[in-house]
């Protein structure tokens, strides 16, 4: 767990580093309202992976889907070193800069979001932690949807 709160905050302090630089060069950001949601279900998504946790005696942790969340993290690091300094928590457009074709954004759109579905699911699913497991995938389902009209509506600016 404490693996897990230390790669998160690495995130949000490479997303702060990446937003000065974006804020710099004219970014834009959009899809404001809607973060607070973001922001809340990954805060409620690690109090329920505690509290389930603590509560339920569960099997040892599942070392199959273990090494499927490492390969996610492997493609989530693919992703980080494709957009740089685009790579943020928060939609930001720079009107001059062409969108990202490289990398995974080749052969997919969204694949951060396809790595956050898959997160929300199998890190619970590690340690046999089932309800929050399917409620936060369904919960990140929701706030997906919102995010993703956002962020594509910023894109066709």
């Amino acid at each position: 767990m404490l693996f897990l709160i230390v790669l998160r905050i690495g995130e949000l302090i490479y997303a702060r580093h990446n937003e000065k630089w974006l804020l710099q060069n004219g970014a834009v950001e959009y899809g404001q309202k809607h973060y607070p949601l973001i922001v809340g279900l990954h805060i409620l998504f690690f109090v329920s992976l505690i509290i389930e946790y603590l509560v339920r005696e569960t099997a040892p942790f599942s070392g199959l889907l273990l090494l499927l969340y490492l390969l996610l993290l492997a493609l989530k690091v693919w992703v980080l070193a494709t957009l740089g300094k685009f790579w943020n928590t928060k939609i930001y457009r720079i009107q001059h800069f062409p969108t990202v074709k490289k990398g995974p954004y080749r052969y997919i759109k969204h694949p951060n979001y396809l790595i956050v579905i898959g997160e929300i699911a199998l890190i619970p699913l590690v340690f046999h932690l089932y309800f929050t497991a399917i409620l936060f995938s369904v919960l990140n389902g929701f706030v997906l949807y919102i995010r993703i009209k956002e962020e594509n509506r910023a894109l066709a600016l």
